[in-house]
């Protein structure tokens, strides 16, 4: 096993370049029209290693927003708050084999939301936030995670303003009966909220160090319910595909379908990359094909060679 801090600036370059070659397999959202914008062939990645090295190619400069690679950090930010037993009253731990947004899946379920990495857990977790307001909450989230992981997140009021616009009937739909079925407070703030975080946004480096945050013993957040969000990355992260990768990868994961993925190597460090041509399950199909890649040939599944 070679291990992440063995990564050279040449290997980098030959797998990203392998990796855009996958781009054409994908195709960028076109529901909400400002994610629809973003060129499909971009790819950039950073790789930060827990000693310090800093890895980064391609269109770094990219501001994008996380969407749904949001997830585990606001189910980190309220394990850290509010302690597990709370938090898991509210979110199961169980894969989904359904699309993200499945209101079956919830029916099925009896409004109980499977887990925090599908809509269903992430709204019902928004609506749990500390803060008066959807602003309060998705600016409390944002100033947390930025002190704790030395990034610089920020809201993006354009891309918040499209995705208002789209107004999405299978989330209100989602809420509803999350409402309904007794784990929702407030429809409305809750969707609001969700609606903001998703739409906080930054480089591949903001999202490296927030999965360095989760990757190593830092003292800023507690060792438990690090190996409780990995945990969650690993088994629901990537949706219905999820357990298809935790054997070709063996990494924790999260995508998000503006093209945003996260990869936590526990203990050694993380690769974030913004890859915005989605799969049919809504994951980043360049981004994936990297991160199997450095996976594989470095020997990063903490499964073991």
């Amino acid at each position: 096993m070679r291990g992440l801090e063995t990564l050279t600036t040449t290997e980098l370059s030959a797998w990203v370049q392998q990796a855009r070659t996958f781009a054409r397999k994908g195709k960028v959202i076109d529901r909400i029209p400002q994610l629809a914008l973003a060129d499909a062939n971009l790819f950039a990645v950073c790789v930060l290693c827990a000693k310090g090295s800093v890895y980064s190619e391609g269109e770094t400069s990219c501001i994008f927003p996380l969407m749904s690679a949001v997830k585990p950090f606001s189910l980190l930010y309220l394990l850290q708050h509010l302690g597990t037993e709370t938090v898991f009253q509210w979110v199961g731990v169980e894969p989904s084999d359904v699309a993200f947004n499945s209101l079956e899946q919830l029916v099925k379920d009896r409004g109980r939301p499977r887990n925090p990495m599908i809509n269903s857990g992430a709204i019902t977790l928004a609506d749990k936030l500390p803060g008066k307001s959807a602003s309060d909450r998705s600016q409390h989230l944002c100033q947390w995670l930025n002190q704790r992981a030395g990034c610089q997140l920020e809201l993006d009021e354009v891309m918040l303003a499209s995705v208002r616009l789209v107004n999405s009937q299978v989330n209100r739909d989602i809420a509803r009966y999350l409402a309904q079925a007794g784990y929702l407070e407030d429809i409305e703030k809750a969707i609001d909220t969700y609606e903001q975080i998703c739409c906080l946004s930054g480089t591949v480096e903001d999202l490296a160090r927030l999965g360095l945050l989760l990757a190593c013993e830092n003292g800023r957040v507690a060792t438990q319910y690090r190996r409780y969000v990995n945990a969650l990355m690993l088994t629901c992260g990537l949706y219905e595909a999820s357990p298809q990768y935790a054997l070709q990868i063996g990494l924790p994961i999260k995508s998000g379908v503006g093209g945003a993925l996260l990869a936590v190597v526990p203990g050694r460090g993380a690769i974030a990359c913004y890859s915005p041509a989605l799969d049919n399950a809504g994951n980043p199909v360049a981004a994936l094909a990297f991160v199997e890649a450095i996976s594989q040939d470095l020997g990063l599944s903490i499964f073991g060679n």
